[in-house]
């Protein structure tokens, strides 16, 4: 492909993911988002919660000052509290949009674009279509309280659905999208967050994924997963560098991804729509690491579009 891949998506990198040390009780929040923040690269950051005032208050600075699009995260909040949209017992469901209301308060004081949320976990048989009407209640509800806000559009992210992974009750492609019509119909700016870390996990392919979801996908992350040696400090949906050993996606999977999202007119000539890379480090590696796996990795996969 000629060109650049800004040339037809905006990037984006997550924060807390590239420098995890930053979520840790008075980390390097603004200093990591400084030096992201600097990175030409990327043209938007995806952060989440900050509980210190003030800290969040230099942290945005720095991120609006750079003229950079900023999206939030919520899954770190909902899946570090615990926190259940589809919970059948209403007091724990209540706790979990509680905690996406108050992320969407700092969502707006980021003057972020989108914020993203996922499923609970995956209950018994029996309970899936109740937790899934329970999920889209919660859903329409946090909708709205954003739309009296004027508040960014949400999003839900499709997660994986094994026991070794973070085992959502929104995994498969075809799920996630039938729910997000039900809630767009009532909020058309929703939609879906599909992850390339998950596909692996879900048995789908590029093309099976983002056909399913092309009427409702709204956000782009990409990223690597571990599914075959349950030794690996990875193993699951935990995020590790593009081609790591034992991993499952590198140049040639991020290649079909593009090429599905090029076929699906996600990413286009002139383009604006984000794809953000969601990979930490892990062992001696660090942010800089990441952020130079991430360039070198979407480099090479778009010299071979």
């Amino acid at each position: 492909m000629n060109g650049r891949p800004q040339d037809c998506m905006s990037v984006g990198m997550i924060h807390f993911m590239a420098f995890p040390e930053a979520m840790k009780p008075g980390g390097p929040v603004v200093e990591t988002l400084q030096k992201l923040c600097a990175d030409d690269y990327f043209s938007v950051v995806e952060v989440t919660s900050v509980k210190d005032a003030e800290t969040r208050r230099r942290a945005i600075e720095v991120a609006q000052k750079s003229g950079r699009t900023i999206l939030f995260g919520a899954q770190p909040v909902l899946l570090g509290g615990k926190l259940n949209l589809n919970a059948l017992e209403a007091r724990e469901r209540q706790k979990a949009v509680d905690a996406v209301r108050a992320c969407l308060a700092e969502a707006i004081e980021w003057k972020a674009q989108g914020l993203a949320v996922l499923s609970g976990p995956m209950p018994a048989p029996q309970h899936r279509d109740i937790a899934k009407a329970m999920l889209i209640a919660s859903l329409k509800e946090l909708c709205e309280v954003s739309r009296r806000l004027n508040g960014p559009p949400l999003r839900l992210e499709s997660f994986d659905s094994v026991p070794y992974g973070k085992n959502c009750l929104i995994g498969a492609t075809g799920d996630a999208a039938e729910l997000a019509d039900k809630v767009a119909a009532f909020y058309p700016s929703f939609g879906l967050t599909l992850d390339l870390s998950h596909l692996p996990l879900l048995n789908e392919t590029p093309d099976q994924a983002i056909g399913a979801a092309q009427g409702t996908l709204r956000h782009v992350h990409i990223g690597n997963c571990v599914m075959r040696d349950p030794a690996h400090p990875a193993y699951g949906d935990n995020h590790p560098v593009f081609g790591c050993p034992g991993g499952e996606n590198d140049v040639r999977e991020l290649t079909a991804f593009l090429k599905a999202l090029f076929e699906a007119g996600y990413v286009a000539p002139g383009g604006r729509n984000v794809v953000s890379f969601e990979i930490k480090p892990y062992g001696n590696q660090t942010g800089d690491d990441v952020i130079a796996n991430a360039k070198k990795t979407l480099d090479a996969a778009w010299a071979a579009l």
